[in-house]
């Protein structure tokens, strides 16, 4: 136990040194008039800033940025976002991964508050609710698709409750391997998600409206591709 407990303060160190380096660009922003045009111009490249991971915890392949999911923390944008609307695709590669993305943050996570404020958009593996079973009974599959919660502080209205936070009404998540499409809107304090081509959750007067974009690393490897966030006017 004392060896483990060295190891893990010797990671905190290394995380709280290398925290808001710049590590890399992921995904575009795409202007909102160029949208309106219907221009294909390339977009501006996303900068990302090391929060409370490891460099080591992310890596690009191709077109694709991978995340190895230890240890448990975020990366953030560079720049902060209020009215937007976001496209990512992702895929966990572990049955009952665990991930997301959050909106509107601080990115104030540290050593003893891995995770950071905002609005949370779930990413679960399928077989997340096989593997945690409550009393011998799955969780109601709501967790694993899409839910929308306020964390750190931050509250919402859901559209679809599940005490605070929001169910989906529908699931249309695929399990491991299989791409998943998340496209976010996110205005003046509402927040629709579609899944996989149909909005099926959302929530409003969330108590901040604007902030970085963070991804997190959350235990297990998941890869994510096709960024695009598009400011709105």
């Amino acid at each position: 136990m004392k060896h483990i407990i060295v190891v893990w303060l010797v990671v905190l160190t290394v995380c709280s040194v290398n925290a808001q380096e710049k590590l890399f660009d992921f995904g575009e922003v795409v202007p909102w008039g160029k949208v309106v045009d219907g221009q294909k111009a390339k977009g501006e490249a996303i900068e990302w800033i090391q929060v409370n991971t490891l460099n080591e915890t992310w890596s690009k392949k191709g077109d694709e940025l991978i995340c190895m999911g230890q240890p448990i923390g975020v990366i953030r944008s560079a720049k902060k976002y209020r009215n937007f609307m976001m496209h990512i695709e992702w895929k966990h590669m572990e049955a009952g991964g665990n991930s997301g993305t959050f909106v509107w943050s601080d990115a104030n996570a540290d050593d003893k508050n891995r995770l950071p404020n905002g609005v949370e958009v779930q990413m679960l593996e399928l077989d997340w609710v096989k593997l945690n079973k409550r009393d011998g009974k799955e969780p109601p599959i709501a967790y694993v698709h899409g839910e929308l919660f306020g964390v750190g502080g931050v509250t919402t209205i859901p559209d679809n409750p599940r005490g605070e936070r929001s169910k989906s009404i529908e699931n249309r998540c695929k399990g491991k391997g299989e791409w998943n499409v998340y496209d976010v809107v996110c205005v003046d304090g509402t927040i629709k998600l579609s899944v996989n081509g149909k909005f099926v959750n959302g929530i409003s007067k969330s108590s901040k409206t604007e902030g970085y974009i963070c991804l997190e690393s959350e235990g297990a490897e998941i890869h994510f591709r096709n960024l695009k966030i598009v400011e709105l006017p």
